[in-house]
């Protein structure tokens, strides 16, 4: 059975490098990795830090590099830190995180592993995707050979030059010997691999560039190995705005977290200055198909052709077609273009959670209900009955986005969606969602 992020290869560059730069992608790569890459097939990996028993969308660049390099026949690692999660990088981090115990990392790890399963094959293909979990070597470690035989190659000078380490000696928190060690740590994780897996690429975020070039030295002075490093940028929104951070919180890609409607609003609300440049670092999409978006953008602006791409596209990926069926319905639903059918009273909290809102006693819906003049008076929709009344008569208020027609519409507990919500419109755009209790 073929996957879906492998089973398309048309309109792909000859090789990973060229589409990866194409892509915007890359950020620094190490002497000759360039040439590697073009030439060879190699093994590479990327560190995932498991704090969370779900990824988000700041995880996805990363993931995306791993993709292309599956794409192209090159063999992917995805290493779930277990063994690093227990000890805390300090990269990009004004302060030492909270360590996790060794059960909610277990936990974190099945939930990682699942979500990268729709991006990655990890079976029935030629190079399959490796997932592995540092814990299986680190955990195992003597902390007198460690020193002996990793601590010796790595000055204190070395390790303080670097921009991670520097930054939080610098602030007021200071930097613990725990995080210290890090490093060590990571590059060790490269050496392992190296040496079990043939891995000779290691690639992350341009925060982990110390890290990072700190293992390709360690395969260098204890394998006289040749190792590369290639970072992916720090995506920001052209308003300078780190991605994947909305005034809600972040964006995961657990359902449970983050339903598939707010993650495809997400990406729907892409700036029109991001949107070519997303499709390039989140989708597949061959540059043709790429630039005919651009030149939509470039022309009809209005139609938010780019945007609505990402967002199928994203969202097909991490939820699925019905996912995205869902999340398009809902969609539908919030800008008045369908009635409410088929939709549970937690979808209907979901998709208007942040409009206002007011609740109803449950008894006063009961036998014949509230009037609705009165109901949308209370809810704020209108100051006044008259006006209430002229909205209605102009056609103008919905009910469950149904135009209501009849003056002295009354509004019953059978109108509840499950018994618990109610959705008023006032025109096209103004909502008030009410909570039958």
């Amino acid at each position: 059975m073929s996957h879906p992020t492998i089973a398309a290869t048309t309109g792909i560059a000859e090789n990973v490098f060229e589409e990866l730069r194409w892509r915007g992608m890359i950020h620094n790569i190490t002497e000759g990795a360039a040439q590697v890459l073009a030439t060879e097939k190699v093994t590479a990996y990327i560190g995932f830090d498991p704090t969370a028993d779900s990824l988000h969308v700041g995880s996805l660049l990363p993931i995306m590099v791993l993709v292309h390099l599956q794409r192209h026949g090159h063999t992917p690692i995805a290493l779930a830190g277990g063994g690093t999660g227990l000890i805390g990088d300090p990269s990009g981090k004004a302060r030492e995180r909270q360590l996790l115990s060794e059960e909610q990392l277990v936990r974190n790890l099945e939930g990682i592993k699942a979500q990268l399963g729709h991006f990655l094959a990890f079976e029935g293909v030629p190079n399959p995707a490796l997932l592995l979990n540092n814990a299986d070597w680190l955990c195992r470690l003597n902390l007198i050979e460690f020193l002996r035989d990793i601590g010796k190659h790595f000055t204190v000078n070395y390790m303080l030059a670097k921009d991670s380490v520097r930054m939080r000696l610098e602030s007021d928190e200071g930097i613990s010997f725990t995080e210290f060690s890090y490093m060590l740590l990571q590059a060790y994780d490269f050496l392992r691999l190296y040496l079990d897996y043939g891995c000779t690429f290691q690639m992350g975020g341009s925060d982990q560039w110390g890290n990072i070039t700190a293992g390709t030295e360690l395969i260098r002075k204890v394998a006289d190995g040749k190792a590369y490093a290639l970072t992916v940028p720090l995506v920001t929104t052209s308003t300078g705005v780190k991605f994947g951070k909305t005034e809600a919180g972040t964006v995961w890609l657990d359902a449970r977290r983050t339903s598939p409607f707010r993650f495809y609003q997400f990406w729907i609300n892409t700036p029109d200055t991001d949107g070519v440049q997303y499709l390039k670092f989140f989708t597949l999409l061959s540059r043709e198909e790429i630039a005919a978006l651009e030149h939509t953008v470039a022309t009809e602006p209005h139609l938010r052709a780019a945007q609505r791409r990402l967002a199928e596209e994203v969202t097909r990926t991490v939820h699925g077609e019905e996912g995205l069926r869902k999340a398009q319905q809902a969609t539908e639903v919030l800008f008045g273009e369908r009635d409410l059918e088929g939709l549970s009273a937690d979808d209907l909290l979901d998709i208007f959670a942040e409009v206002p809102s007011s609740a109803v006693p449950a008894a006063d819906l009961g036998g014949d209900g509230l009037s609705l003049v009165d109901l949308a008076v209370t809810c704020g929709l209108e100051r006044s009955k008259k006006q209430a009344r002229t909205l209605i008569e102009s056609g103008g208020l919905y009910l469950n986005n149904v135009r209501v027609e009849e003056i002295e519409r009354r509004v019953t507990l059978s109108d509840a969606i499950e018994g618990r919500a109610l959705v008023l419109r006032k025109g096209k755009k103004q909502h008030h969602l009410v909570r039958v209790e």
